[in-house]
């Protein structure tokens, strides 16, 4: 909960004053594109934060910090290799712990390479592997599973706005642990972009357990949010908070989310 505190007196204070530090910046329109897209030729460093709340009887609180750069590299003069790294720090509430109490640490890696045409802007895609690494520094926190899948994702920059959908799912094939992983995600995402860099999202993430029973299987989130991109000095910044009711949710899946994001943006 502190991560969380903390990141939400930043995204606030940031987007508060952006107006002022970026005005000799006003229009970052396109950069405001470029990091709505997941597979844009863009090194960037997001720290998303999610803040999960209403889970169990007990209404506790689970908190994921998502540490997620971004890094494209020109593997031809007509493709792009984009890869993502996902490195989640967990705070995980006694009800998911198996009663041994909140449990700090680190989660599962997740690793995904998109392969994307160079040089397409209104309508573009990319596919690519996924790979599940176990790096859980406890049980309570990670699958203790290797695993692997594909990844696509389309979208489209019609005007002001971006709007495509992420799709992967993951196989585990290796691991000392009992549970097999069969997990199907879903982000499907629609931005509108105003002057100065300011734009509303809506990025749910849908998440189908197939190893679960029929009753736990998806967790369904509806919601929102704004963002802004400005700048400090010569370092552009995306910061964003939204909110999502999980509409479906599993017996010990959270009632909705709170998700505040910093994304450290280096165009070239």
């Amino acid at each position: 909960m502190k991560s969380s505190i903390c990141i939400l007196v930043c995204c606030f204070s940031m987007v508060f004053l952006a107006d002022y530090v970026n005005s000799s910046n006003p229009d970052n329109s396109d950069l405001a594109k470029q990091a709505q897209n997941p597979i844009a030729n863009l090194i960037s460093l997001p720290l998303q934060n999610n803040t999960n709340f209403g889970i169990g009887p007990d209404n506790e609180t689970q908190n994921i910090l998502n540490i997620q750069p971004v890094w494209p590299f020109g593997i031809t003069d007509n493709l792009n290799l984009i890869t993502r790294t996902i490195l989640p720090v967990v705070s995980q509430p006694d009800i998911l712990t198996g009663g041994e109490g909140r449990i700090n640490g680190l989660g599962d890696t997740t690793f995904t390479g998109f392969f994307s045409p160079k040089g397409s802007k209104r309508l573009t895609w990319g596919v690519g592997p996924v790979f599940l690494l176990p790096t859980a520094t406890d049980d309570a926190l990670g699958s203790d599973k290797w695993g692997a899948g594909a990844s696509v994702v389309l979208l489209a920059m019609p005007g002001k706005w971006v709007v495509g959908s992420l799709l992967s799912n993951v196989w585990s094939f290796a691991g000392s642990s009992d549970q097999d992983v069969n997990l199907f995600t879903w982000q499907y995402f629609i931005n509108y972009n105003m002057p100065n860099g300011w734009y509303l999202t809506s990025a749910p993430i849908i998440t189908a357990n197939w190893e679960a029973d029929s009753d736990n299987t998806w967790t369904v989130p509806f919601g929102g949010g704004i963002g802004k991109i400005f700048n400090i000095g010569s370092q552009p910044i995306n910061a964003q908070v939204s909110g999502y009711y999980n509409a479906v949710t599993s017996d010990f899946g959270a009632d909705w989310q709170l998700r505040l994001q910093l994304q450290f943006l280096f165009p070239k």
